[in-house]
């Protein structure tokens, strides 16, 4: 028995392995914590597993399984196996490719494929037969992990690893798992300066200050995660490329970047400008048809190539928001893409060609504009023309990422295309990550909707896989940008929707409610109350998000034309971008039938387009993403279109302020730091989740002038506006859009003023009560506040929070609750602000609330 102990020093001293490391649950571990499983019941049933392991090959690939390998047994099991470099005569965990164990006599009885794995126990006859078979116990000398190549050996690896971590029972274990298509690739959109278009968890893994990192360790741990998913690939900057990545002076960055993510067989991937070959090239132009534009990239993409062989290709945003693109030259996105694409295929590369292609100065006053249409439009007609290893990476819905939309048509259209579909796991339009929205429904609807494009049971998951068409490949994309942050995110839950993301790229029959479930006991713990609380409230996330921002199809009411975050009514009316709902004072939706609106509906398959085409089979969900419908049309669910929306938005904001409750519950039995984070955040959803309540309930109520049934529009019992109290310092002003504000106006201090102050008598019964002061807390400042009732400070708080925006409105709307507050009548209170810096310590109200 030959023991290298070199290796196992080293992974000791890499790892910690067998030593308790006392971290603090900090979030950076994700899914990947291995924390001790302390339960003797569970503990028992891998008390024989091997104490050896051994690797069939010495590449970064499969030294990482090895070394996770040991990782992740050391933190659960708190055992150190031992490295060996040979099979041993005693059991053994033994890992490779398939062919390295058929030179080995531990030969597979069926092919892997590219990427798969099996894991499986051999009886101690499988040294000299080269049939493996199955046995009963893990106390079986050769606990097989079998790659099709060295990433399925990885991916088999974290695969067990998992099934530890959520207690499973190894015996008699036959796990054979292949991926559902090749391309499983994340986009990060980072820029080079280090900062995130859409990120909400920091500054860039891989960029700063126009250089990749000197410390490249939080890129190679991002790997890690990615390859813990069967993640395969990594765009690392912006689709709206720098031109600086792609020259020669840069080439060198990129390589560390690559030599990063090599150990865990993720590809490095690079977002391109289409006009490179004039704005790096020194070209006069950059017609993909020009001869010397076909030279510069022929060469540019070999010298790519040279310093990085395994470059898994380029990404390309064209004639998009701006972008310039092929029809500057009037040709064709086939010629764009496929003039990129010639040189890549002599390289295994691929081009994923963005098909979020559109106008977005469109006239907003022509009925028949529908920016819906746009990726349709564009693509359709160029279904065939496209290279073998161009893939168009069309967005799961027709417009951009919102609270709800159809599937894209597109994908049911093209038969002759490949097609990756993207989805978008940083929360842009889902409350950027500052609100809890679990995504996995929301793509698991759009996966499993039938497209009709064969007849019945054509689902989008198997067209984008290339399975319904017979393509040469194709899969998912999704939009991650992580950050710096401890949690990646910005957040501790939203960790799952990256961890949703590649379970569904790598699965997608896989249930949300199973990867609600499974990353729940992975991230924190196997407690019954705990996964039954957190799962609870993930999987009802995007429901409650839809209602309190835009039910029935009405897509997020944001403000489009800013940060995307807080509710703005009109911010999608009267502009070019498209993402209109055509709200009036007689009814609101966007009339997309072909009967009397744009024809978008006809872009779908006939069975499809019949079903939407109809009010009376369109499902409500969607109903005013169809249609443009009176305030009094009633919906299938027995509700007219404007009681619905108001009784959403009630309920919506009801179920966010549970989550609070939920969470609470869990005291104790959540570590304290990532208790109180995600406390902190779920109270800031639950006030901000009231923003979004008032100010959409408020504006279809004043411009329909209907009321509502149950007579909560308009009627807020304990709001004291801020603007009647008695003022020193302070001084009313007009808040714009009107609806941001509580009666449309808010008070701020005065020029000039140091502390200022907000005085009211409270007349109420005696009793205990939540107090809450929604204030506005901009980006410019920390203003600072203090609460007295008579002459007693109640609490004391800055406005310190990085909302997205530098005004008084709806963005920057939160709230400070005190809770259990004993009042009597004629009790003062009384608010004192202090600006700082341009933040003018703005406040909307104040609420006297029943205490719950």
């Amino acid at each position: 028995m030959r023991i290298c102990l070199r290796l196992l020093i080293v992974a000791v001293a890499t790892f910690g392995i067998g030593v308790p490391s006392g971290r603090a649950e900090t979030g950076v571990d994700a899914w990947l914590r291995y924390p001790r499983i302390r339960d003797a019941a569970v503990t028992v049933q891998y008390s024989q597993l091997p104490a050896v392991v051994v690797v069939l090959g010495d590449s970064p690939v499969l030294t990482s399984a090895r070394d996770e390998l040991l990782r992740g047994i050391a933190g659960m099991l708190g055992r150190t196996l031992r490295i060996e470099s040979h099979l041993p005569t005693e059991p053994a965990f033994v890992l490779g490719t398939a062919t390295a164990l058929a030179s080995a006599k531990l030969a597979e009885s069926r092919a892997l494929a590219p990427e798969g794995f099996h894991i499986h126990v051999a009886a101690a006859s499988s040294a000299t037969n080269p049939g493996l078979r199955t046995v009963s116990s893990v106390r079986a000398e050769r606990f097989v992990v079998a790659g099709g190549d060295e990433r399925g050996v990885l991916y088999g690896v974290f695969t067990l690893l998992r099934l530890i971590g959520l207690h499973r029972s190894l015996d008699d274990i036959d796990v054979r798992e292949q991926p559902s298509a090749p391309i499983r690739w994340v986009n990060q959109w980072d820029n080079l300066d280090g900062t995130i278009e859409r990120g909400y968890g920091g500054h860039s893994v891989f960029f700063d200050d126009g250089h990749v990192r000197a410390d490249l360790s939080r890129a190679s741990d991002y790997a890690r995660l990615l390859a813990s998913l069967g993640l395969n690939g990594c765009s690392v900057n912006n689709v709206n490329a720098d031109t600086r990545l792609i020259t020669a002076a840069y080439r060198p960055e990129l390589v560390r970047l690559a030599e990063t993510f090599r150990p865990w067989g993720v590809r490095l991937v690079l977002a391109v400008d289409f006009s490179s070959p004039q704005k790096v090239g020194g070209l006069d132009t950059f017609d993909p048809l020009d001869q010397r534009v076909v030279r510069w990239w022929q060469e540019t993409i070999d010298d790519l190539y040279k310093s990085i062989p395994d470059l898994g290709g380029i990404v390309i945003k064209a004639d998009s928001e701006g972008r310039l693109g092929p029809s500057a030259y009037g040709r064709t996105h086939a010629d764009a893409a496929n003039v990129i694409a010639r040189p890549l295929a002599a390289h295994g590369g691929l081009i994923l060609y963005r098909g979020f292609v559109y106008d977005h100065h469109m006239d907003w006053r022509n009925l028949k504009n529908d920016r819906a249409r746009a990726a349709y439009d564009n693509f359709h007609d160029l279904d065939g023309r496209f290279a073998d290893n161009v893939v168009l990476q069309i967005k799961h819905g027709p417009i951009d990422f919102q609270a709800r939309e159809p599937v894209s048509p597109l994908f049911g259209a093209l038969e002759h295309t490949n097609e990756a579909i993207e989805l978008q796991v940083t929360q842009e339009y889902l409350g950027q990550q500052r609100h809890l929205v679990f995504i996995v429904p929301m793509w698991k609807e759009a996966l499993d909707f039938d497209l009709q494009a064969k007849g019945a049971g054509t689902f989008v998951k198997d067209v984008v896989a290339g399975r319904v068409f017979k393509r040469p490949t194709g899969g998912f994309v999704g939009v991650v940008n992580v950050g710096l942050d401890p949690t990646w995110m910005g957040s501790d839950l939203a960790q799952a929707n990256l961890y949703g993301f590649g379970r569904l790229a790598w699965n997608p029959n896989l249930t949300a409610a199973r990867i609600a479930d499974e990353w729940t006991r992975l991230t924190f713990g196997a407690d019954p109350r705990v996964v039954s609380t957190i799962s609870s409230m993930q999987l009802r996330s995007w429901r409650t998000y839809e209602r309190y921002t835009g039910p029935l199809g009405l897509q997020t009411l944001t403000d489009i034309v800013g940060p995307h975050f807080g509710p703005a009514v009109e911010a999608s009316e009267r502009n070019g971008w498209g993402q209109w709902h055509r709200a009036d004072e007689q009814g609101v939706g966007m009339d997309r039938t072909v009967a009397t609106g744009t024809g978008f509906i006809g872009q779908y398959r006939p069975a499809v387009a019949a079903m939407y085409e109809s009010v009376a089979t369109c499902p409500d969900d969607l109903v005013l993403f169809m249609h443009h419908l009176p305030y009094t049309h009633v919906l299938h669910s027995g509700k007219t279109v404007i009681q619905s929306i108001y009784d959403d938005h009630y309920a919506g904001a009801a179920d966010a302020a549970r989550y609070v409750d939920d969470w609470e519950s869990l005291e104790g039995a959540i570590d304290e730091t990532r208790y109180h984070a995600v406390l902190a955040r779920l109270e800031y959803q639950a006030g901000h989740a009231r923003v979004w309540r008032d100010a959409v309930v408020m504006w279809f109520w004043k411009t329909s002038g209907i009321a509502d049934a149950q007579n909560r529009a308009g009627h807020h019992p304990g709001r004291i506006e801020a603007e009647s109290m008695t003022l020193t310092g302070y001084q009313p002003e007009a808040v714009l859009p009107w609806e941001a504000a509580s009666d449309s106006r808010a008070i701020a201090c005065a020029a000039g003023a140091h502390a200022s102050e907000a005085q009211t008598v409270y007349h109420g019964a005696a009793g205990w009560y939540d107090l809450a002061v929604q204030y506005f807390d901009i980006r410019d400042g920390v203003a600072r506040f203090s609460l007295f009732v008579n002459d007693q400070r109640v609490t004391s708080w800055s406005a310190d929070d990085t909302l997205p925006s530098t005004k008084i409105d709806a963005h920057t709307s939160t709230w400070h609750r005190v809770r259990g507050l004993a009042l009597r009548p004629n009790d003062t209170i009384r608010i004192v602000g202090v600006p700082d810096d341009g933040d003018r310590a703005a406040i909307d109200y104040i609420e006297i609330m029943p205490r719950r």
